[in-house]
């Protein structure tokens, strides 16, 4: 068993868990200010009250693990990305604080609702930023990040940064569609369907701009016979795409969302394509960043009977609160 690259997938795992059960309730908070007032926005938050403290789970997994599971790699990334890092959690604690303060300062609804959307937005953008900065490359000299204080910055990092936030927009609407009804649900289709393209139009120009990046992603994604494979991501998002859309045409109310969260999936492989075997890419690998064998051993240990716990009560709450939310909550 390789070790290093089994704690690779977990971590992956855990990132892609986050982004599918955060991203829906980030995805709401950017969308919030086109909510109306009242009824629709306690409907929209409604929708994700019993869930949504508990998707953070995640990121504190894939967080706590890359430093556990891999010392080095954590000690290179932090430092290069520490500002985007710093502002998506205090934009998560934000929005937190503007969540629950919300039902309570009624007199200031209007802060809170600005302060949810703010959170939601700034800490969407922050974790595309960092997904951006990580595909275009850290500065390495030794064992210890080299680069400066704005590395991180780049027109390529805004792009994915941008590209998160319309994409979070795109769960949201699915997951308003499959969750609501009436005004709320219309106009939730309507966000949708242009979320929808635009998402697909970032996702195209993300992928095209990441190939040229470094040599060793455009030999990953078209040196014979690997492209015989990577051909296939393309043309799946393609067909996942049409099918996305063909299900809002019908007015289907759980497909869109699963095809969303295919998309992201996608996404997600393509990402893995493009750095797999290294963890900082063109830089540190998997095996040379790994703790050692003996310390993943007794991870790994925790990690086998923790995450079915985590996975089953993620499951049994999301059961619990599946039904439509109407105007007095779940029913």
């Amino acid at each position: 068993m390789d070790l290093p690259v089994l704690w690779a997938f977990i971590l992956a795992f855990a990132v892609f868990a986050y982004v599918v059960l955060d991203g829906f309730d980030l995805g709401i908070g950017i969308l919030f200010p086109l909510l109306r007032r009242g009824q629709q926005r306690d409907q929209a938050m409604n929708s994700v009250a019993p869930v949504w403290d508990g998707n953070e789970t995640w990121l504190v997994l894939g967080g706590g693990g890359l430093m556990a599971a891999f010392p080095l790699a954590y000690a290179i990334i932090m430092p290069a990305l520490y500002a985007p890092i710093i502002a998506m959690l205090l934009a998560l604690v934000f929005r937190g604080v503007a969540f629950e303060f919300r039902w309570r300062d009624k007199a200031h609804e209007w802060f809170w609702d600005l302060s949810f959307a703010g959170g939601s937005l700034l800490a969407t953008f922050a974790q595309g930023v960092t997904l951006g900065a990580l595909l275009q490359g850290i500065s390495v000299e030794g064992r210890a990040y080299a680069g400066g204080w704005w590395d991180w910055l780049s027109p390529f990092s805004l792009l994915t940064g941008a590209s998160l936030v319309v994409g979070y927009a795109l769960l949201g609407s699915t997951w308003l569609i499959m969750k609501t009804e009436g005004a709320l649900q219309a106009r939730a289709f309507r966000y949708a369907r242009l979320a929808g393209i635009i998402t697909i139009v970032c996702v195209a120009a993300v992928s095209l701009a990441t190939p040229f990046l470094e040599e060793a992603y455009y030999e990953r994604w078209f040196a014979w016979p690997h492209v015989l494979f990577t051909a296939q991501v393309p043309l799946l998002v393609v067909v996942a795409a049409a099918a996305y859309f063909f299900s809002l045409h019908r007015r289907y109310e759980r497909l869109p969302f699963l095809l969303s969260l295919g998309l992201f999936a996608l996404s997600m492989l393509g990402l893995g394509i493009s750095i797999f075997p290294d963890i900082v890419p063109g830089a540190v690998t998997i095996e040379k960043a790994a703790a050692p064998d003996e310390s993943l051993i007794f991870m790994l240990v925790g990690a086998v009977v923790l995450i079915p716990i985590v996975l089953s009560y993620t499951a049994y709450s999301y059961w619990v609160f599946r039904g439509k939310v109407g105007e007095e909550g779940y029913h």
